[in-house]
C-alpha cells in the first residue's frame, strides 16, 4: 500500500511506494526558519517518491533544496545528499503507522523547545538516525 500526502491546498501531491524511514525531529535553523518550529521528517528512497503538481524548489545550500508549493507555500520535501528524499511527516495523509526515534541539531534548537520524550539526541546530524534502514 502506497503512502500518499500533500500541500495544505492540494495543489502539490505526493506518492511513496516504499517504504517510509522512522520520524526524526531535526531543530537546525533552516529547518526552524521554513517552518516556524522544527520539523518532523521521515524519507524515502528518491526513485520511490512520484510528485505532482507546482513544486517549486529552494537551493537552501550548496548540498540541498526544499520543496514548497507554489501556491500555498506548503513545506513539503527537503532534498540533500544521498539517495533519500525527506519528507515533512505533517503532510502524509493519515493513517500511517510511523513512530518517532530521535532529534538532530539539537545545538540549534529554539530556547523554548525543552526536550523531554526520552528519544536520543544529537547536537548536529546523526548518520545513525538519518540512515535508519527502512
Amino acid at each position: 500500500m502506497a503512502n500518499t500526502g500533500s500541500c495544505l491546498c492540494g495543489g502539490v501531491r505526493y506518492e511513496v511506494s516504499g517504504p517510509l524511514r522512522p520520524v526524526v525531529y531535526c531543530h537546525c535553523q533552516q529547518c526552524r526558519k521554513t517552518s516556524g518550529h522544527h520539523v518532523a521528517a521521515t524519507s524515502a528512497p528518491r526513485d520511490q517518491v512520484k510528485i505532482f503538481g507546482d513544486l517549486r524548489w529552494y537551493r537552501s545550500s550548496p548540498t540541498a533544496r526544499r520543496g514548497f508549493c507554489a501556491t500555498c507555500g506548503g513545506n513539503l520535501f527537503w532534498d540533500g545528499p544521498g539517495q533519500n528524499i525527506s519528507i515533512m511527516a505533517g503532510t502524509l495523509d493519515a493513517p500511517n503507522d510511523l513512530t518517532a526515534i530521535g532529534h538532530i541539531f539539537t545545538a540549534d534548537k529554539a530556547g523554548y523547545v525543552n526536550i523531554c520524550d526520552g528519544l536520543p539526541q544529537a547536537a548536529q546530524d546523526d548518520e545513525t538516525l538519518t540512515t535508519t534502514v527502512i
